[in-house]
């Protein structure tokens, strides 16, 4: 199966890992993205991209610890409100065109990213140094995230 050796490179759990095992086929740090305390996606794309893969454009999914949840292959960068609304269609705060995944593995890491984003869910943050994030969960009071 093609998604082997990308299961693989996310089972190694963490995102270091990750990209220690696509150093090869170099890469170019793109773009990171926080929803809320519990979630970032870490965008890359490779210079070379491997047989194994769909698409030159990974976004390797961590939880606070940079331990993997998930790895996407894409075609090309995804909108990040399209994809969140991909993965939470019935979040009104999201919205955007769907992301082109062609490739998608989780690890034992994973949980549904939805459920960090309802109201009530918990924060590390006492609640004078918190704010909101569009589409739920929360960031610092000062965090330059939308």
């Amino acid at each position: 199966m093609k998604s082997e050796p990308l299961q693989a490179l996310a089972d190694t759990l963490s995102l270091k890992g990750v990209l220690d095992g696509v150093k090869a086929y170099g890469w170019r740090h793109v773009d990171e993205w926080q929803q809320g305390e519990f979630h970032h996606d870490v965008v890359i794309r490779l210079t070379e991209r491997p047989a194994w893969l769909d698409g030159d454009v990974l976004i390797i999914s961590t939880n606070c610890n940079g331990g993997v949840k998930e790895i996407a292959c894409l075609g090309s960068v995804p909108e990040r409100w399209g994809l969140w609304h991909h993965r939470c269609p019935d979040n009104p705060d999201f919205a955007g065109p769907a992301p082109d995944i062609r490739q998608q593995v989780k690890t034992v890491h994973w949980f549904d990213p939805c459920d960090l984003l309802k109201p009530g869910t918990r924060s590390e943050y006492l609640p004078q140094f918190r704010r909101r994030q569009r589409g739920g969960g929360y960031v610092s009071i000062d965090s330059t995230e939308e």
